[in-house]
């Protein structure tokens, strides 16, 4: 029986899987054009299976001789004079692996202390012993460094510059997380330059491999019911496509999660949207592999620069930049209506989950006793203005504490607050995040017992925040059929005294109450 992959390519032997081809149009045209060029996806969005399917429908059509090449080994390898040898090694045992003919004479005798020619010497022999043009697929290529790169694309360019008068490669893909720009940024200053033969300048186009669409996502859960029977609820669906827009092995993962874990692969038992929201959480609380491999990348410079912006509302970030297309191309963030926001609300949560864990942790000592019971109302509604004056009353005593353990000094204040909350809630009720960059607040909505909680975070700047911060405090109250709300406004002013700080009044926007919580 097939399953859901979460690990490594996939195969339609074993795994559901949706037809590689159909997810990037026009590489095949470029192939027939003898042309060079470049793919790039986050991980895990299904590149080694497309290059492995596209590896196997060129050898079958029976134009062109097909070789997949992984350079993962070759990571972090920075002097030319041992990375050279080691790529012309992996293509050598690729080679071997294949029907190809002379498949053993590849790099036969090859003089391998010759790194700055040894590569495309290899190539040119062998395919002057080939009677049809060889294309190579190279997976990972963005993990080579510095001067193994620069030496492996002049080699490149120069086989590529002199294809008319001697054999070549006929085209090649460079495929990695990152486009080719950023392996320039990598490897020099942009005030350097590499001169008029930049070995940059063979690449013809540039293409991203896109997530799942809804009706794609669809299509590969029925896959699983045509076998087994077992249905997914329309909701479910629904529900996967607007936590994970799309994002391959997030869509696995939780098929997997709610079949395989939930129901312990009862396929008798339909997947709903409930289960589907329980192994959202269960992944988030797991933070698998490629979670955590991508949250490492918040630590890096540029991603803060881009990641930090966002978290606040506040700040201008250049979408041409190389910081905001590198976090980007990582996958963690996406462009919508003009704005910069999270890729999908699951990386959303897990991303300040991971900023605010420092903080999370230490709340969860026994000296802390901020826990749901001691907010409820009984009725079993939130006091939120209770629960608003204990944060006040915790930000003032610890504020200098906490801020110190942000790795994002400027989100600080808001990672601490949904970190409090998130300890609240823990075990019985939920925080849905709404981030965006240029909005000027970062919206919450705590959900318990079915019923909503509207909250809007600010750090003050500027004399309109309170009147801006009201007019869209109403409209995401608005947005979530809320009568009340609470916009808790963040003052960093070290010239403004606590006792002035701290402050709570209610306001009557449009027949609705917003609260506003001064911290």
């Amino acid at each position: 029986m097939k399953e859901f992959n979460t690990a490594g390519p996939c195969n339609s032997a074993e795994h559901y899987m949706i037809n590689a081809s159909t997810r990037l149009q026009g590489v095949e045209e470029l192939i027939d054009d003898e042309k060079y060029f470049v793919i790039h996806a986050a991980r895990r969005s299904g590149k080694t299976t497309y290059l492995q399917d596209l590896t196997d429908r060129l050898n079958a059509e029976g134009k062109y001789y097909a070789l997949y090449c992984s350079l993962e080994s070759i990571s972090n390898v920075v002097e030319p004079e041992r990375g050279i040898p080691e790529i012309v090694r992996n293509l050598k045992n690729e080679f071997e692996e294949t029907d190809i003919p002379h498949c053993l004479d590849f790099a036969k005798d090859a003089d391998y202390t010759n790194f700055t020619g040894v590569l495309k010497t290899s190539l040119v022999r062998f395919c002057k012993l080939l009677d049809k043009p060889l294309v190579i697929l190279f997976d990972e290529a963005d993990c080579l460094s510095e001067g193994t790169l620069i030496a492996f694309l002049r080699q490149l360019r120069d086989g590529y510059n002199n294809r008319s008068r001697v054999p070549f490669v006929h085209s090649t893909a460079l495929v990695g997380m990152r486009n080719i720009r950023d392996y320039k940024a990598r490897v020099r200053p942009e005030s350097e330059t590499l001169g008029s033969t930049s070995p940059f300048n063979i690449v013809t186009k540039t293409y991203s491999l896109q997530n799942f669409t809804k009706e794609e996502i669809a299509q590969l859960y029925r896959q699983h019911t045509d076998e087994t029977g077992q249905i997914f609820k329309e909701d479910a669906i629904e529900l996967v496509w607007e936590q994970t827009q799309g994002q391959p092995w997030l869509v696995n993962a939780i098929a997997r999660e709610a079949i395989m874990e939930i129901l312990k692969s009862d396929y008798t038992k339909p997947v709903t949207a409930e289960l589907v929201n329980r192994a959202i959480q269960d992944i988030i609380l797991a933070r698998p592999t490629h979670i955590d491999s991508l949250l490492e990348r918040l630590k890096e410079d540029r991603v803060r620069s881009v990641i930090e912006p966002m978290i606040i509302g506040e700040g201008f970030v250049n979408k041409e930049s190389d910081d905001f297309l590198y976090t980007r191309d990582l996958g963690l963030i996406r462009v919508e209506n003009s704005q910069i926001k999270p890729a999908n609300p699951i990386y959303a949560e897990v991303i300040i989950r991971k900023l605010s864990s420092q903080v999370q942790d230490e709340l969860q000592s026994p000296k802390y006793s901020y826990q749901m019971p001691r907010y409820l109302k009984p009725d079993g509604d939130i006091d939120v203005d209770y629960l608003m004056r204990d944060f006040q009353k915790f930000w003032h005593l610890n504020s200098g504490i906490w801020l110190e353990m942000c790795d994002y000094p400027e989100a600080g204040p808001l990672l601490v607050m949904m970190a409090f909350l998130q300890r609240v809630v823990n075990g019985g009720g939920q925080i849905i995040r709404d981030m965006a960059s240029g909005n000027g607040r970062l919206n919450l909505l705590m959900i318990y017992n079915d019923k909503k909680y509207p909250i809007e975070l600010k750090i003050r700047y500027g004399k309109q925040y309170v009147e801006d911060g009201l007019d869209q405090t109403s409209g995401y109250m608005d947005l979530h059929c809320c009568d009340e709300g609470w916009m808790v406004v963040f003052d960093r002013r070290s010239t403004v005294k606590w006792e002035d700080k701290l402050y709570m009044k209610k306001e009557t926007v449009d027949g609705k109450t917003v609260t506003i919580v001064g911290a």
